[in-house]
Protein backbone atom coordinates (compact mmCIF):
# COMPACT_ATOMS: atom_id res chain seq x y z
CA UNK A 1 0.00 0.00 0.00
CA UNK A 2 2.87 2.31 0.69
CA UNK A 3 4.65 2.24 -2.57
CA UNK A 4 1.29 2.27 -4.23
CA UNK A 5 1.17 6.16 -2.40
CA UNK A 6 4.37 7.08 -3.49
CA UNK A 7 3.62 5.50 -7.13
CA UNK A 8 0.91 8.08 -6.94
CA UNK A 9 2.36 10.70 -5.66
CA UNK A 10 5.56 10.52 -7.56
CA UNK A 11 3.40 10.63 -11.04
CA UNK A 12 1.33 13.97 -9.67
CA UNK A 13 4.22 15.77 -8.49
CA UNK A 14 5.72 15.33 -12.62
CA UNK A 15 2.30 15.57 -13.74
CA UNK A 16 1.92 19.20 -11.88
CA UNK A 17 5.49 20.39 -12.52
CA UNK A 18 4.89 19.84 -16.59
CA UNK A 19 1.20 20.94 -16.99
CA UNK A 20 1.96 24.29 -14.99
CA UNK A 21 4.99 25.20 -17.00
CA UNK A 22 2.82 23.91 -20.25
CA UNK A 23 -0.20 25.74 -18.80
CA UNK A 24 1.79 29.52 -18.84
CA UNK A 25 2.75 29.21 -22.86
CA UNK A 26 -1.11 27.75 -23.42
CA UNK A 27 -2.98 30.67 -21.41
CA UNK A 28 -0.45 33.73 -22.58
CA UNK A 29 -0.47 32.39 -26.60
CA UNK A 30 -4.47 32.16 -25.88
CA UNK A 31 -4.26 36.06 -24.69
CA UNK A 32 -2.41 36.77 -27.54
CA UNK A 33 -5.13 35.26 -30.03
CA UNK A 34 -2.74 32.22 -31.29
CA UNK A 35 -5.20 29.06 -32.03
CA UNK A 36 -3.29 26.17 -29.75
CA UNK A 37 -4.12 23.06 -31.15
CA UNK A 38 -2.63 20.72 -28.71
CA UNK A 39 -1.93 20.84 -25.08
CA UNK A 40 0.48 17.73 -24.67
CA UNK A 41 1.72 15.89 -21.29
CA UNK A 42 4.28 13.94 -22.66
CA UNK A 43 5.45 12.64 -26.14
CA UNK A 44 4.58 9.50 -28.06
CA UNK A 45 1.19 7.26 -28.67
CA UNK A 46 -1.70 8.82 -26.91
CA UNK A 47 -3.05 7.65 -23.65
CA UNK A 48 -5.96 9.86 -23.41
CA UNK A 49 -7.38 12.86 -25.34
CA UNK A 50 -10.38 15.23 -25.47
CA UNK A 51 -10.81 18.54 -26.86
CA UNK A 52 -12.18 21.22 -25.83
CA UNK A 53 -13.13 24.28 -27.14
CA UNK A 54 -10.19 24.54 -29.64
CA UNK A 55 -7.38 22.79 -28.25
CA UNK A 56 -7.19 18.94 -28.25
CA UNK A 57 -5.48 18.49 -24.33
CA UNK A 58 -3.66 15.25 -24.44
CA UNK A 59 -1.51 12.62 -21.95
CA UNK A 60 0.98 10.72 -24.21
CA UNK A 61 3.17 7.82 -23.17
CA UNK A 62 6.72 9.13 -22.66
CA UNK A 63 6.92 11.33 -19.70
CA UNK A 64 9.54 13.46 -21.22
CA UNK A 65 7.76 16.48 -21.15
CA UNK A 66 4.96 18.01 -22.92
CA UNK A 67 4.09 21.01 -24.86
CA UNK A 68 1.44 23.40 -26.26
CA UNK A 69 1.27 23.63 -30.48
CA UNK A 70 0.32 26.94 -31.68
CA UNK A 71 -1.03 27.63 -35.09
CA UNK A 72 1.99 28.75 -37.00
CA UNK A 73 4.84 27.90 -35.17
CA UNK A 74 6.02 24.76 -36.94
CA UNK A 75 4.87 24.59 -40.66
CA UNK A 76 1.01 23.52 -41.39
CA UNK A 77 0.60 19.84 -42.34
CA UNK A 78 -2.39 19.80 -44.42
CA UNK A 79 -2.16 21.94 -47.89
CA UNK A 80 -4.67 22.44 -50.36
CA UNK A 81 -3.68 23.23 -54.27
CA UNK A 82 -4.97 24.15 -56.94
CA UNK A 83 -6.39 21.26 -59.20
CA UNK A 84 -7.05 19.09 -56.43
CA UNK A 85 -10.56 17.76 -55.87
CA UNK A 86 -12.52 18.43 -52.95
CA UNK A 87 -15.63 18.20 -50.95
CA UNK A 88 -17.09 21.10 -48.80
CA UNK A 89 -20.10 21.98 -46.41
CA UNK A 90 -21.77 25.06 -46.02
CA UNK A 91 -23.32 26.80 -43.56
CA UNK A 92 -25.65 29.60 -44.28
CA UNK A 93 -23.21 30.70 -46.66
CA UNK A 94 -20.22 29.71 -45.45
CA UNK A 95 -18.08 26.72 -45.98
CA UNK A 96 -17.71 25.00 -42.18
CA UNK A 97 -15.91 21.93 -43.10
CA UNK A 98 -13.64 21.02 -46.48
CA UNK A 99 -13.17 17.43 -47.42
CA UNK A 100 -9.83 16.06 -48.58
CA UNK A 101 -10.80 12.45 -49.19
CA UNK A 102 -13.13 9.65 -49.07
CA UNK A 103 -14.82 12.42 -51.31
CA UNK A 104 -17.90 9.74 -52.61
CA UNK A 105 -19.54 8.92 -49.12
CA UNK A 106 -19.33 12.33 -47.97
CA UNK A 107 -23.56 13.80 -47.98
CA UNK A 108 -24.37 17.61 -47.92
CA UNK A 109 -21.56 18.50 -49.67
CA UNK A 110 -20.38 20.60 -52.64
CA UNK A 111 -17.62 18.62 -54.87
CA UNK A 112 -15.36 20.13 -57.45
CA UNK A 113 -11.81 21.52 -58.54
CA UNK A 114 -10.12 23.59 -56.24
CA UNK A 115 -9.00 26.90 -58.68
CA UNK A 116 -7.81 28.81 -56.17
CA UNK A 117 -7.77 28.93 -52.14
CA UNK A 118 -6.97 31.48 -49.35
CA UNK A 119 -7.17 29.96 -45.57
CA UNK A 120 -4.90 32.89 -44.20
CA UNK A 121 -6.21 36.32 -45.33
CA UNK A 122 -9.23 36.25 -47.80
CA UNK A 123 -10.34 33.17 -46.15
CA UNK A 124 -12.12 31.78 -49.37
CA UNK A 125 -12.02 28.83 -51.85
CA UNK A 126 -13.22 28.70 -55.35
CA UNK A 127 -14.34 25.68 -56.96
CA UNK A 128 -14.80 24.63 -60.61
CA UNK A 129 -18.15 22.93 -59.68
CA UNK A 130 -19.49 20.60 -63.12
CA UNK A 131 -17.38 23.88 -65.34
CA UNK A 132 -18.79 26.77 -63.04
CA UNK A 133 -16.75 28.41 -61.38
CA UNK A 134 -17.79 29.07 -57.73
CA UNK A 135 -16.31 30.92 -55.17
CA UNK A 136 -17.39 30.66 -51.24
CA UNK A 137 -16.61 32.05 -48.23
CA UNK A 138 -14.99 30.21 -45.74
CA UNK A 139 -15.35 30.51 -41.59
CA UNK A 140 -12.63 31.73 -39.37
CA UNK A 141 -13.16 28.51 -37.81
CA UNK A 142 -13.80 25.86 -40.59
CA UNK A 143 -12.23 22.55 -40.12
CA UNK A 144 -10.28 20.40 -42.96
CA UNK A 145 -11.07 16.36 -42.29
CA UNK A 146 -8.64 14.23 -43.93
CA UNK A 147 -8.13 10.47 -42.75
CA UNK A 148 -11.50 10.62 -40.15
CA UNK A 149 -9.61 13.39 -38.14
CA UNK A 150 -10.36 17.18 -38.18
CA UNK A 151 -7.86 19.89 -38.42
CA UNK A 152 -8.89 23.81 -37.56
CA UNK A 153 -7.53 26.38 -40.01
CA UNK A 154 -5.64 29.29 -38.51
CA UNK A 155 -6.16 32.50 -40.60
CA UNK A 156 -3.22 34.75 -40.36
CA UNK A 157 -4.29 36.82 -37.40
CA UNK A 158 -4.41 33.42 -35.41
CA UNK A 159 -0.62 32.19 -36.03
CA UNK A 160 2.05 32.53 -33.87
CA UNK A 161 4.57 34.26 -36.39
CA UNK A 162 1.72 36.67 -36.71
CA UNK A 163 1.93 38.79 -33.36
CA UNK A 164 3.93 41.19 -31.92
CA UNK A 165 7.68 40.15 -30.34
CA UNK A 166 6.38 40.93 -27.56
CA UNK A 167 3.82 38.47 -27.41
CA UNK A 168 5.61 35.54 -28.71
CA UNK A 169 8.60 36.57 -26.21
CA UNK A 170 5.84 36.15 -23.58
CA UNK A 171 4.25 33.13 -24.49
CA UNK A 172 7.66 31.58 -24.51
CA UNK A 173 8.96 32.80 -21.55
CA UNK A 174 5.60 31.60 -19.65
CA UNK A 175 6.59 28.20 -19.17
CA UNK A 176 9.70 28.41 -17.20
CA UNK A 177 8.01 31.68 -15.21
CA UNK A 178 4.98 29.54 -14.56
CA UNK A 179 7.53 26.83 -13.06
CA UNK A 180 9.27 29.56 -11.04
CA UNK A 181 5.90 30.47 -9.38
CA UNK A 182 5.02 27.08 -8.68
CA UNK A 183 8.51 26.34 -7.17
CA UNK A 184 8.28 29.74 -4.67
CA UNK A 185 4.26 28.16 -3.91
CA UNK A 186 5.81 24.73 -3.00
CA UNK A 187 8.98 26.29 -1.07
CA UNK A 188 6.38 28.11 0.83
CA UNK A 189 4.28 25.09 1.95
CA UNK A 190 7.24 23.52 2.84
CA UNK A 191 8.43 26.42 4.77
CA UNK A 192 4.58 26.10 6.47
CA UNK A 193 4.37 22.31 6.89
CA UNK A 194 8.36 21.81 8.42
CA UNK A 195 8.60 24.98 10.48
CA UNK A 196 11.89 27.16 10.33
CA UNK A 197 14.89 25.02 11.69
CA UNK A 198 16.52 26.49 15.41
CA UNK A 199 19.78 25.83 16.38
CA UNK A 200 20.79 22.15 16.69
CA UNK A 201 20.17 20.66 20.20
CA UNK A 202 22.08 17.05 19.72
CA UNK A 203 22.99 14.21 17.83
CA UNK A 204 21.10 10.88 17.06
CA UNK A 205 20.70 7.89 15.64
CA UNK A 206 19.33 7.95 12.13
CA UNK A 207 19.19 4.75 10.02
CA UNK A 208 20.52 1.41 11.29
CA UNK A 209 21.80 -1.02 8.85
CA UNK A 210 21.73 -5.06 9.71
CA UNK A 211 24.65 -7.02 10.02
CA UNK A 212 27.00 -4.40 11.42
CA UNK A 213 28.22 -3.44 14.49
CA UNK A 214 25.54 -0.54 15.73
CA UNK A 215 22.58 -3.06 14.95
CA UNK A 216 24.38 -5.68 16.56
CA UNK A 217 24.81 -3.77 19.85
CA UNK A 218 21.29 -2.98 19.95
CA UNK A 219 21.35 0.95 18.90
CA UNK A 220 17.81 2.13 17.33
CA UNK A 221 17.00 4.92 15.30
CA UNK A 222 16.33 7.88 17.35
CA UNK A 223 18.92 6.96 20.30
CA UNK A 224 20.18 10.40 21.74
CA UNK A 225 24.04 10.26 21.69
CA UNK A 226 25.47 12.33 24.66
CA UNK A 227 29.27 11.34 25.29
CA UNK A 228 31.67 9.02 23.09
CA UNK A 229 34.78 7.82 25.60
CA UNK A 230 33.19 10.01 28.61
CA UNK A 231 33.27 13.38 26.27
CA UNK A 232 30.35 14.99 25.48
CA UNK A 233 29.74 14.91 21.35
CA UNK A 234 27.72 18.39 21.19
CA UNK A 235 26.13 18.52 17.77
CA UNK A 236 29.18 18.20 15.48
CA UNK A 237 27.92 15.28 13.22
CA UNK A 238 31.04 15.55 11.16
CA UNK A 239 33.62 15.27 14.00
CA UNK A 240 31.55 12.13 15.23
CA UNK A 241 32.29 10.82 11.98
CA UNK A 242 35.71 11.75 11.96
CA UNK A 243 35.60 10.09 15.87
CA UNK A 244 34.32 6.90 14.16
CA UNK A 245 36.76 6.36 10.80
CA UNK A 246 39.41 6.88 13.29
CA UNK A 247 38.40 4.40 15.82
CA UNK A 248 38.53 1.49 13.51
CA UNK A 249 39.37 -2.09 14.93
CA UNK A 250 39.28 0.01 18.88
CA UNK A 251 36.49 -0.33 21.72
CA UNK A 252 34.67 3.07 21.93
CA UNK A 253 32.44 3.70 24.87
CA UNK A 254 28.68 5.48 23.94
CA UNK A 255 26.55 6.90 26.47
CA UNK A 256 23.03 7.29 24.88
CA UNK A 257 19.65 8.51 26.07
CA UNK A 258 16.55 6.36 24.66
CA UNK A 259 13.47 8.15 25.88
CA UNK A 260 13.88 8.36 29.70
CA UNK A 261 16.52 5.49 30.58
CA UNK A 262 20.08 6.38 29.69
CA UNK A 263 22.22 3.65 28.42
CA UNK A 264 26.26 2.64 28.01
CA UNK A 265 27.36 0.81 24.95
CA UNK A 266 30.40 -0.51 23.79
CA UNK A 267 31.27 -0.38 19.77
CA UNK A 268 33.91 -1.38 17.67
CA UNK A 269 33.51 0.15 14.14
CA UNK A 270 35.14 -2.35 11.89
CA UNK A 271 36.35 -1.53 8.22
CA UNK A 272 33.57 -2.06 5.26
CA UNK A 273 35.34 -2.98 1.76
CA UNK A 274 36.27 -0.23 -0.73
CA UNK A 275 35.61 2.55 2.54
CA UNK A 276 38.48 4.10 4.48
CA UNK A 277 38.13 4.06 8.15
CA UNK A 278 35.87 2.31 10.50
CA UNK A 279 32.06 1.97 10.84
CA UNK A 280 29.72 1.19 12.86
CA UNK A 281 26.62 1.00 10.23
CA UNK A 282 24.29 4.04 10.92
CA UNK A 283 23.88 7.66 9.84
CA UNK A 284 24.55 10.59 12.50
CA UNK A 285 21.57 13.17 12.47
CA UNK A 286 21.95 16.58 14.07
CA UNK A 287 18.97 17.14 15.47
CA UNK A 288 17.25 20.71 14.88
CA UNK A 289 14.03 21.86 16.38
CA UNK A 290 11.94 23.78 14.62
CA UNK A 291 9.00 26.49 15.28
CA UNK A 292 6.88 27.77 13.23
CA UNK A 293 6.88 30.01 10.22
CA UNK A 294 5.14 33.63 10.83
CA UNK A 295 3.06 34.89 7.49
CA UNK A 296 5.56 37.45 6.27
CA UNK A 297 8.83 34.82 7.31
CA UNK A 298 6.97 31.94 4.69
CA UNK A 299 7.41 34.51 2.09
CA UNK A 300 10.90 35.88 2.99
CA UNK A 301 12.58 32.11 3.52
CA UNK A 302 10.72 30.89 0.31
CA UNK A 303 12.48 33.43 -1.38
CA UNK A 304 16.41 32.38 0.32
CA UNK A 305 15.19 29.06 -0.45
CA UNK A 306 14.78 30.18 -4.08
CA UNK A 307 18.17 32.00 -4.33
CA UNK A 308 19.76 28.89 -2.64
CA UNK A 309 18.23 26.56 -5.00
CA UNK A 310 19.39 28.59 -8.02
CA UNK A 311 22.93 28.93 -7.06
CA UNK A 312 23.15 25.39 -6.27
CA UNK A 313 21.74 24.58 -9.42
CA UNK A 314 23.82 26.62 -11.47
CA UNK A 315 26.77 25.29 -9.62
CA UNK A 316 26.15 21.78 -10.48
CA UNK A 317 25.42 23.00 -14.06
CA UNK A 318 29.53 24.34 -14.08
CA UNK A 319 30.63 20.73 -12.35
CA UNK A 320 29.02 18.79 -15.44
CA UNK A 321 30.47 21.10 -18.06
CA UNK A 322 34.14 21.25 -16.67
CA UNK A 323 33.94 17.40 -15.94
CA UNK A 324 31.57 15.44 -17.97
CA UNK A 325 30.12 12.24 -17.35
CA UNK A 326 27.24 9.86 -18.27
CA UNK A 327 27.09 8.78 -14.75
CA UNK A 328 26.50 12.81 -13.16
CA UNK A 329 23.06 12.17 -15.59
CA UNK A 330 19.93 11.62 -14.20
CA UNK A 331 16.68 10.59 -16.74
CA UNK A 332 13.05 10.71 -15.76
CA UNK A 333 14.34 6.85 -14.33
CA UNK A 334 16.22 7.82 -11.75
CA UNK A 335 14.67 10.97 -10.87
CA UNK A 336 11.68 8.74 -10.71
CA UNK A 337 13.89 6.56 -7.84
CA UNK A 338 15.46 9.36 -5.77
CA UNK A 339 11.36 11.06 -5.60
CA UNK A 340 10.24 7.86 -4.38
CA UNK A 341 12.72 7.71 -1.68
CA UNK A 342 12.29 11.54 -0.88
CA UNK A 343 8.50 10.48 -0.70
CA UNK A 344 9.02 7.94 1.92
CA UNK A 345 10.38 10.65 4.20
CA UNK A 346 7.21 12.92 4.51
CA UNK A 347 4.83 14.89 2.36
CA UNK A 348 6.76 18.20 3.37
CA UNK A 349 10.36 16.81 2.05
CA UNK A 350 8.25 16.07 -1.23
CA UNK A 351 6.61 19.17 -1.33
CA UNK A 352 10.24 20.87 -1.06
CA UNK A 353 11.71 18.51 -3.94
CA UNK A 354 9.18 19.26 -6.09
CA UNK A 355 9.73 22.80 -5.79
CA UNK A 356 13.46 22.39 -6.31
CA UNK A 357 12.34 20.14 -9.77
CA UNK A 358 10.32 22.61 -10.81
CA UNK A 359 13.15 25.51 -10.39
CA UNK A 360 15.33 23.18 -12.35
CA UNK A 361 12.80 22.84 -15.24
CA UNK A 362 12.16 26.49 -15.62
CA UNK A 363 15.87 27.20 -15.49
CA UNK A 364 17.28 24.63 -18.25
CA UNK A 365 14.29 25.62 -20.05
CA UNK A 366 15.99 28.91 -20.33
CA UNK A 367 19.22 28.00 -21.33
CA UNK A 368 19.82 28.65 -25.58
CA UNK A 369 19.75 24.81 -26.81
CA UNK A 370 17.79 24.62 -29.78
CA UNK A 371 14.32 23.21 -29.33
CA UNK A 372 14.10 24.96 -25.54
CA UNK A 373 12.20 27.95 -24.79
CA UNK A 374 15.35 29.70 -24.52
CA UNK A 375 16.82 29.01 -28.25
CA UNK A 376 13.15 29.96 -29.33
CA UNK A 377 13.89 33.38 -27.14
CA UNK A 378 17.30 34.17 -28.97
CA UNK A 379 15.83 33.69 -32.10
CA UNK A 380 12.67 36.61 -30.81
CA UNK A 381 15.72 38.76 -29.89
CA UNK A 382 17.74 38.23 -32.97
CA UNK A 383 14.36 39.08 -35.22
CA UNK A 384 13.80 42.44 -32.93
CA UNK A 385 17.52 43.31 -33.40
CA UNK A 386 17.36 42.87 -37.21
CA UNK A 387 13.49 44.07 -37.28
CA UNK A 388 13.11 41.16 -39.32
CA UNK A 389 12.22 37.03 -38.45
CA UNK A 390 14.52 34.56 -39.54
CA UNK A 391 13.41 32.25 -41.75
CA UNK A 392 10.81 30.28 -40.22
CA UNK A 393 11.81 27.06 -42.12
CA UNK A 394 15.55 27.60 -41.00
CA UNK A 395 14.60 28.12 -37.32
CA UNK A 396 12.47 24.95 -37.72
CA UNK A 397 15.12 22.75 -38.85
CA UNK A 398 17.30 24.26 -36.37
CA UNK A 399 14.71 23.43 -33.53
CA UNK A 400 14.14 19.79 -34.88
CA UNK A 401 17.74 18.84 -34.55
CA UNK A 402 18.40 20.21 -31.37
CA UNK A 403 15.06 18.33 -30.10
CA UNK A 404 16.15 14.90 -31.91
CA UNK A 405 19.43 15.42 -29.99
CA UNK A 406 18.16 16.02 -26.52
CA UNK A 407 16.08 13.04 -27.53
CA UNK A 408 18.90 10.75 -28.34
CA UNK A 409 20.58 11.61 -24.77
CA UNK A 410 17.05 11.24 -23.05
CA UNK A 411 17.09 7.53 -24.14
CA UNK A 412 20.81 7.07 -23.65
CA UNK A 413 20.23 8.40 -20.07
CA UNK A 414 17.60 6.38 -19.34
CA UNK A 415 19.32 3.63 -19.87
CA UNK A 416 21.82 4.28 -18.37
CA UNK A 417 19.58 4.60 -15.47
CA UNK A 418 18.05 1.16 -16.05
CA UNK A 419 21.56 -0.77 -16.17
CA UNK A 420 22.59 1.66 -12.49
CA UNK A 421 19.21 0.24 -11.26
CA UNK A 422 19.79 -3.27 -12.15
CA UNK A 423 22.91 -3.32 -11.11
CA UNK A 424 22.46 -1.79 -7.80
Amino acid sequence: MEMLQIIILTVLMFFLIVTVHEWGHYYFAKRAGILVREFAIGFGPKIFSYKRNETQFTLRLLPFGGYARMAGEDPELIEIEPGQTVAVRLTGNEVTKIYLDRLDTRKNVIRGEVLSVDLEEKLSIELDVDGESQRYPVHRQAMLTVKGKDTQIAPKDRQYGSKTVGQRALAIFAGPAMNFILAFILFALHIQMAGIPMDPTHLEIGEVSEGMPAAETGLKKGDIIETINGVAVGTDAEKMVGLISASQDKQMTWKIRRGDQELEVKITPRAMAGQQGGKVGTTIVSYQPTRKAGFGETFSTAGVQMVDTTKMIFQGFRQLINKFSMDDLGGPVRTAQVTGQIAKQGIAQLTQWAGILSLYLGLFNLFPIPALDGSRLVFLGVEALRGKPIDPNREGMVHFIGFAMLFLLMIAVTYNDILRLISG
